[in-house]
């Protein structure tokens, strides 16, 4: 009896042996073998991981004014796998956030979906008040812009903050830094979630952009713009405002332009940065270069006179040429200062191949090299493909297609006692160092400032753009554009690139208007104006007073 007993009191506790075994055999594997499955199965039931970028860098002007900046935005959320009572939440979702509800009904088991982000005021109120459980709300930086004119040089960020054109769009990454990898954790009681994250890896910030535009000088001058296209109701224009002895941009503007804080409907021609990224046949302006290569390669003087056949249209070297006026003899000076399409024409001739090799030493048929995504290099129709009308049309801006930065950039030599300079547009930008060269001898950009300032004198095609007090030059252009292979003379270009001088100030601007349904003008009365008053505002700007007439003149420049 003693025996069996003894044998009932084994068995039953080698069972319960077993049993001990087996339960730490399963803890084992559980906490053991196991332990990471199990580990990410809660962190997915009871945390998010969003990676965010660190606050956006600015973007700032030459004297450290925000062109750029950012703002806290607020963005509502769903969790779909913690939603328990989900009829209330898609009721008000199928009303106020369809979207949302497309998404979840696609992505029922997600575990993070965006209700809707960079709510509105609005917005904001209409779900606080909803009082709905498993609508949360989180906030996260967007950008402001505090400078409308200046959209199209800033650009604009998308939903996720990344750059999609202009400044924001080319520095990027610089802008953007690295992100940060952050946790929420869900609190058990009340199944809501901390919005204090933790950060789990750290990310660096971005480096802000230091931009060479005065953001006064730039809001001025658009508002200039605007008005010029308002009163001829062109399709398109530009205006460039250049430092020539550094090659400082200091303003650049557009038309068609955008608000870049409301981008709800803009179009994409309207994002467009003209003056870099359309490249047009600029017509006369084109003259002050040829005159200028003419002049340095010795082949004409200012005083020589030409015969520009009295006439409107004329043969000249077995080609028609137009003119908008008939004229007879001229000096060459007067060529240039009235604009003479056949004396030009009888000048570049003599040059021949040597114009396009001096039209490529001014920078045109090739990118400045700025950085901005878009820029168009322009196009100079090579000699080997040269028919007899190309040395006459290319002498007075045709078979040449340029932007407005270049041109004015070459027009930068002869303010610069004939150095080039590279134009800049990021001031803190390392990636290269430019010296500046000179390209044209002291002589011929003496030769051709006097007869750039001619003319703006009465007289002149551009005494429009004439400042009294000022030293003023500058050369108009009007063209007529290319439509389906044919020049269209109903639709122009009217520009205008000028130099205004005071003592050591001086500024290079270039602009133009383009087709304007009105009919009979000329640039000397739409393009000169405008740079006059763009002169005028970027002097008073720059609290540059011409002398008064009592008060001697110490200036070796010749004033207009």
């Amino acid at each position: 009896m003693i025996k069996t007993y003894k044998l009932r009191t084994i068995i039953i506790f080698l069972f319960f042996c077993s049993l001990f075994g087996l339960a730490l055999f399963y803890l084992f594997s559980l906490q053991i073998k196991q332990h990471e499955f199990f580990i990410n199965r809660a962190q997915k039931q009871y945390f998010v991981t969003v990676t965010q970028l660190p606050p956006r860098a600015s973007i700032i002007d030459r004297n450290n004014q925000p062109l750029a900046l950012n703002k806290e935005s607020l963005a509502a959320f769903i969790l779909p796998r913690t939603i328990k009572d989900s009829k209330k939440l898609k009721r008000f979702l199928q009303k106020h956030f369809p979207t949302c509800l497309k998404q979840w009904n696609r992505k029922p088991k997600a575990h993070f979906l965006y209700v809707k982000r960079r709510l509105t005021d609005a917005e904001q109120e209409l779900i606080q008040a909803s009082n709905i459980e498993g609508l949360h709300i989180l906030s996260e930086p967007s950008r402001f812009y505090p400078n409308n004119a200046a959209g199209s040089l800033t650009g604009i960020t998308n939903i996720d903050n990344s750059g999609l054109f202009g400044i924001e769009l080319y520095y990027d990454k610089q802008l953007a830094g690295t992100p940060n990898t952050n946790r929420l954790e869900k609190d058990a009681r009340s199944g809501t979630f901390y919005f204090a994250k933790e950060t789990t890896q750290e990310g660096s910030a971005g480096t802000s952009i230091k931009l060479t535009i005065d953001n006064d000088l730039q809001f001025l001058v658009h508002e200039e713009l605007l008005a010029r296209i308002e009163q001829y109701k062109a399709k398109e224009g530009a205006v460039v405002v250049l430092d020539p002895l550094t090659g400082d941009i200091l303003a650049m503007a557009s038309y068609p332009y955008f608000d870049p804080n409301n981008t709800t409907s803009i179009s994409q021609i309207a994002t467009k940065n003209t003056a870099l990224t359309e490249s047009y046949e600029f017509g006369s302006a084109i003259k002050a270069f040829t005159a200028l290569a003419a002049l340095e390669e010795k082949i004409v003087t200012p005083d020589e006179q030409i015969y520009c056949e009295n006439s409107k249209t004329a043969i000249v070297e077995g080609r028609k040429i137009n003119n908008w006026e008939a004229q007879g003899w001229l000096s060459f000076q007067d060529v240039i200062t009235r604009s003479n399409n056949f004396g030009i024409a009888k000048v570049a001739k003599r040059l021949d191949k040597k114009l396009y090799d001096h039209f490529k030493k001014l920078g045109f048929g090739k990118k400045t090299g700025i950085p901005f995504p878009g820029e168009q290099s322009g196009y100079i129709n090579p000699p080997q493909n040269w028919s007899k009308q190309s040395i006459i049309s290319l002498s007075y801006g045709y078979e040449l297609t340029t932007t407005l930065l270049q041109i004015t950039n070459a027009f930068s030599v002869f303010a610069n006692n004939g150095y080039l300079m590279k134009p800049r547009l990021v001031i803190n930008d390392q990636t290269s160092h430019y010296e500046p060269k000179k390209i044209y001898s002291d002589e011929s950009i003496a030769l051709m400032r006097d007869i750039l300032q001619k003319t703006t004198m009465k007289g002149g095609t551009a005494k429009y753009a004439a400042i009294e007090g000022y030293t003023t030059m500058g050369k108009t252009s009007t063209a007529n554009l290319l439509v389906n292979g044919l020049y269209d003379e109903t639709k122009n270009l009217y520009g205008f690139v000028g130099i205004v001088e005071k003592g050591n100030h001086k500024r290079v601007i270039g602009c133009f208007l383009k087709e304007s349904p009105q009919r009979n003008l000329f640039s000397s009365t739409v393009a000169a104006p405008l740079f006059k008053k763009i002169a005028e505002k970027s002097l008073i700007h720059n609290n540059v007073i011409a002398r008064k007439d009592n008060e001697p003149n110490n200036s070796s420049n010749r004033t207009t």
